[in-house]
């Protein structure tokens, strides 16, 4: 019995959610991966899947196989790459996440330099500002902002991530010009909400370098940092912002830095991937290539 083929139509199924897609992608007829999946499941003594009207679902079992099974089968499948390709020959499908704003400004506009350096190589991005589950999704890299939460993944970081108070001369000249942190609370503040709930306590440093915090609020909030940029171009309030976002704006004059004698702690933009004890090949070649694309950053190039 092929344990290891049967495993890896089992998550085929999982990734794209119907038995005959994943047949399909496999050159497999629809009866010969179904049966397939029973012997799976016979062998194991478990329910893998139950079916809906619209959608095939893991089982409990189902789940803890593929978040176990999927390490095993990449592992096998980079050793046979090891095996059969030299280190600059990147081939396979490379599945990336990052968020909706950096990815469309900053990764996407890469990708064809990149896949022109590697013809056998295909590319899946994802732009989604929510954290994928990268073993459960199947992605074999994500680029994050921010602080990384600890966790089994590995990361790298490749670029610097800092940040700017701004809002819009507008605003500004309507509101007045805050002076010390505690101003902000007295103001129409822009927050940005996801995964951690509604970050509304913003820390500056202070001159001496110790750090004050301050609870702000707001007529607007978003999950998507291209909405708060319009917000706080269109004068709603003082917007806590990348300056990989908004660094044309400020250039321009159409965003105004703000408090600029209390900076924020800088954070990191990083590339995240499952930990493996090998890193496939195609893994680490976009790694590099990125952190050579990031070195100088390309929005400070732009900016100087």
């Amino acid at each position: 019995m092929d344990r290891v083929g049967d495993l890896a139509l089992f998550l085929r199924v999982l990734d794209l959610g119907s038995i005959t897609a994943a047949a399909h992608s496999l050159d497999l007829s629809v009866a010969v991966a179904s049966q397939r999946l029973k012997r799976l499941e016979k062998e194991l003594g478990v329910r893998l899947l139950h079916r809906t009207t619209r959608r095939l679902h893991p089982t409990p079992e189902g789940l803890a196989l593929a978040e176990r099974g999927r390490v095993l089968v990449e592992e096998l499948e980079s050793l046979g790459a090891g095996l059969r390709e030299t280190a600059q020959d990147v081939a396979g499908t490379l599945r990336v996440t990052a968020s909706a704003s950096f990815g469309r400004q900053y990764i996407a506009p890469l990708l064809p330099e990149f896949l022109g350096r590697h013809p056998r190589l295909r590319v899946s991005l994802d732009l989604d500002d929510r954290y994928m589950d990268l073993v459960g999704a199947g992605f074999d890299l994500a680029i994050r902002i921010g602080a990384l939460a600890d966790s089994g993944l590995v990361s790298r970081q490749l670029v610097a991530n800092h940040r700017v108070l701004c809002a819009s001369p507008d605003y500004l000249e309507r509101r007045g010009v805050p002076q010390v942190p505690a101003d902000l609370a007295g103001h129409d503040c822009i927050l940005l909400t996801g995964r951690d709930g509604r970050q509304d306590v913003w820390t500056l440093r202070q001159p001496d370098g110790s750090p004050v915090s301050v609870r702000v609020s707001g007529r607007f909030e978003s999950n998507y940092g291209d909405a708060l940029r319009e917000a706080v171009l269109g004068g709603l309030g003082i917007a806590l912002h990348s300056t990989w976002h908004v660094h044309e704006d400020l250039r321009l004059g159409r965003l105004v830095p703000v408090l600029s004698g209390f900076p924020l702690p800088p954070s990191g933009i990083h590339a995240v991937m499952p930990g493996r004890r090998m890193v496939l090949p195609r893994v680490r070649a976009f790694v590099d290539f990125l952190a050579g694309q990031f070195d100088p950053p390309p929005w400070q190039a732009a900016a100087g």
